[in-house]
């Protein structure tokens, strides 16, 4: 009987468990939204919760030599990521202070195809998730970028490229002694008469 034993063993021993819990929390932390199995979400919600909610009490001390950088420690020793570390007292710690609890979201998805292993997405709240995201970045990198050229002016473009001279002010080519305008001349020395 399982009677109060606390935690799923995942089929991994004590050190594996940990360093799997500690790589899906810096990636939770750091992409805001993962893909994982069931039994895994629902390990790492308490250990990323709690993870959280030591960086909140680092940061409402606002004593940067006391509390605050014990916590930072304490949650450094967690997670090997300095930037993920950052991130957590910078931007999430702040997101979640008027939160007092709750700060992640499974959300079952189905099954997946290879092992039939029931999958879940694993999400800060408040970063939800848009399907469309990058649909609509695409769309407005397409209204933000510069009208394209005609077929026309691009083959223009191109053959003054392959002339490889430039257009004068009143945009005919200025030829001058067989040189285009503001080219410089290349000096070469007269050759020795006689001989070859």
């Amino acid at each position: 009987m399982r009677h109060n034993v606390a935690h799923r063993k995942l089929g991994r021993v004590t050190e594996h468990r940990l360093a799997l819990l500690r790589n899906q929390a810096i990636a939770l932390l750091r992409h805001e939204r993962i893909e994982t199995t069931l039994p895994k979400a629902k390990e790492l919600r308490p250990f990323v919760e709690r993870l959280i909610t030591i960086a909140k009490r680092g940061v409402a001390s606002g004593d940067p030599n006391g509390k605050a950088l014990h916590a930072r420690r304490l949650v450094a020793a967690e997670l090997a990521d300095k930037a993920v570390v950052g991130k957590l007292f910078e931007t999430l710690a702040p997101r979640f202070a008027d939160r007092p609890g709750g700060y992640t979201r499974i959300l079952r998805v189905g099954f997946r195809r290879g092992d039939s292993a029931e999958v879940a997405h694993v999400e800060l709240v408040g970063s939800e998730y848009n399907p469309r995201a990058a649909e609509e970045k695409a769309a407005q990198k397409e209204a933000a970028r510069p009208k394209t050229k005609g077929v026309g002016d691009r083959i223009k473009a191109a053959a003054q490229r392959m002339r490889g001279g430039r257009k004068d002010e009143g945009g005919s080519k200025a030829q001058a002694g067989g040189q285009t305008h503001g080219a410089t001349r290349k000096t070469t020395t007269p050759r020795k008469a006689g001989g070859s």
